[in-house]
């Protein structure tokens, strides 16, 4: 073996060895901390955005000190830490657990807030956002989980300071969830399911009025209607869509 290979292998077995005793070093330290020092050490982790090494501590904590001083407060740094590290399915765990065990804690409304954040990451894409591709076809059960942990902290908790912001995040959803229906509509539309269409655009109109896919479930119904000889259906579709939308290409035809 040439001397460079011995050397890089070496050097990277002598990584690997380093990397597993600090490891051990860490856990070990981990295993003697007190409460205090461990929720310390998650603190610090968490403000220098170490959210892997926070949830270690925190993890410790909650499973060596589960009736400790910190143990609400631990649950609730490590629902916002799995939260930052794009990890929905802990997230999801730990607040449904914590909303089972302190139903009436002073909280409840950040935790319900967080639970609508945590299922809207989910349905979020990111590499999609930033190629700006439309994936609005998608599953939207995480999307009407969102909605509906917004939606609950907004009713249960009108006062709270997290509402202004669930209320703003309930009409991107709708807008997303408007979008899904009528992507549903227009497969029907291909497929010349006209009756399923026009049920499809209507529930947009009557669950999402309002949202920018108002126009173009309009213009649905009106085609489906056309097409299933429902003059008279098509004709209050018209004059619905005259009022609203006067520029409609539609209108013209």
């Amino acid at each position: 073996m040439h001397t460079f290979v011995k050397g890089a292998v070496i050097g990277l077995f002598s990584l690997a060895i380093t990397a597993c005793s600090s490891n051990q070093e860490d856990q070990l330290k981990t295993s003697k901390s007190s409460p205090d020092v461990l929720y310390s050490q998650a603190r610090t982790s968490m403000e220098l955005g170490n959210y892997s090494k926070a949830v270690r501590s925190l993890e410790a904590l909650d499973s060596r000190y589960p009736f400790g001083p910190h143990k609400t407060q631990v649950q609730l740094d490590l629902i916002y830490a799995y939260y930052k590290l794009d990890d929905p399915a802990s997230g999801i765990a730990n607040i449904d657990r914590f909303i089972r065990l302190n139903p009436t804690h002073k909280n409840i409304d950040y935790v319900y807030y967080m639970r609508g954040l945590v299922n809207m990451q989910s349905d979020n894409y990111m590499f999609h956002d930033m190629l700006n591709i439309d994936r609005t076809d998608r599953d939207p059960k995480v999307a009407q989980d969102a909605f509906k942990d917004f939606d609950r902290l907004i009713k249960s908790y009108p006062n709270s300071k997290y509402a202004p912001d669930a209320a703003k995040r309930m009409q991107q959803l709708k807008n997303r969830l408007a979008k899904y229906s009528i992507n549903v509509a227009e497969y029907y539309i291909k497929m010349n399911a006209w009756s399923a269409a026009a049920t499809r655009a209507q529930s947009v109109m009557e669950t999402f009025p309002g949202t920018p896919s108002t126009e173009r479930a309009l213009e649905i119904m009106s085609i489906a209607y056309g097409e299933l000889g429902q003059a008279k259906l098509k004709e209050n579709v018209l004059s619905v869509m005259k009022a609203n939308f006067p520029d409609n290409s539609a209108l013209s035809n």
